[in-house]
């Protein structure tokens, strides 16, 4: 097995630019003075353990969260401190799935994807359920818009939450753990549709995810957090690294599923006589 690209961006193509980072909550820092970049057509996952940052440094990039210090650059706009009409325009160039989906259960997915079209624009219905119908039919849910989210399987419920961040066109989408509670089958398709987004549509993609599958399936690049040090402890192609990493943390995490057959098999219980 091959990575599917191995993408070699040009400095001029830069999209998101994270400098000097620090994020926190009350006395706790999170993650302390991190910098990266993210370019442009270009599908980069966040990696690390549990509690290690990663939503949290999602949650930043996106604006919910407001750092310490540091800039967050979107398109050159700094979104940490921009106001007004300039921070809506910074806002309209992103989508975001979180990780349940956040689907509005009373509503179909056609008024859900429509939400940010009746929120942000003058379109008339018709319009925008021409729209919607659109985003569903590239998410692969095309003749489902009538659909509560309760008729449908956890995978189609996180294909329409991609499809209503995809309503407004924004350049870059924003995934929280998307294959989260998914079955291996259904993550692969999951997946194939991130690839088929990417370089079809050309979108930017920041993912959180710990799957490895789903890692080397997507990413051309991923930087990976480290909980202790609060701060990147890798960055670079996932097959590269997972090759040639020297760092025990990097080395772990991409090779924790070998040597599981050799361990030390637990004893069975003999069944009790009937």
């Amino acid at each position: 097995m091959v990575p599917h690209n191995l993408y070699s961006p040009s400095p001029s193509d830069t999209l998101i630019r994270v400098e000097h980072l620090t994020v926190g909550f009350d006395q706790e820092i999170v993650l302390q003075d991190i910098s990266f970049e993210v370019q442009r057509g270009e599908v980069l996952v966040i990696l690390g353990g549990s509690g290690c940052g990663k939503s949290t440094l999602l949650k930043n990039m996106i604006g919910l969260y407001q750092p310490r210090q540091g800039r967050i650059l979107i398109d050159g706009d700094d979104i940490v401190r921009a106001q007004g009409l300039t921070r809506k325009a910074i806002l309209r160039k992103i989508g975001v799935m979180f990780q349940s989906g956040a689907l509005f259960g009373s509503m179909s997915l056609r008024e859900n994807v429509r939400l940010a079209l009746e929120e942000y624009t003058n379109l008339p219905r018709d319009a925008a359920d021409l729209i919607v119908s659109m985003k569903l039919y590239q998410v692969g849910l095309h003749g489902y818009g009538s659909k509560m989210p309760a008729e449908l399987s956890g995978g189609m419920q996180k294909r329409a939450a991609i499809a209503r961040a995809m309503v407004m066109d924004p350049q870059i989408l924003f995934l929280d753990e998307p294959s989260a509670g998914l079955d291996p089958i259904t993550a692969g398709d999951l997946d194939e549709l991130i690839l088929s987004l990417s370089q079809n549509l050309a979108m930017t993609f920041v993912i959180v995810t710990h799957e490895l599958p789903s890692v080397f399936a997507v990413a051309d690049r991923v930087i990976m957090l480290d909980k202790h040090l609060k701060k990147i402890v890798a960055t670079g192609n996932p097959w590269e690294l997972r090759q040639n990493t020297d760092h025990p943390l990097v080395y772990q995490f991409f090779h924790r599923n070998e040597g599981i057959s050799h361990k030390k098999r637990r004893t069975p219980v003999n069944p009790l006589p009937l």
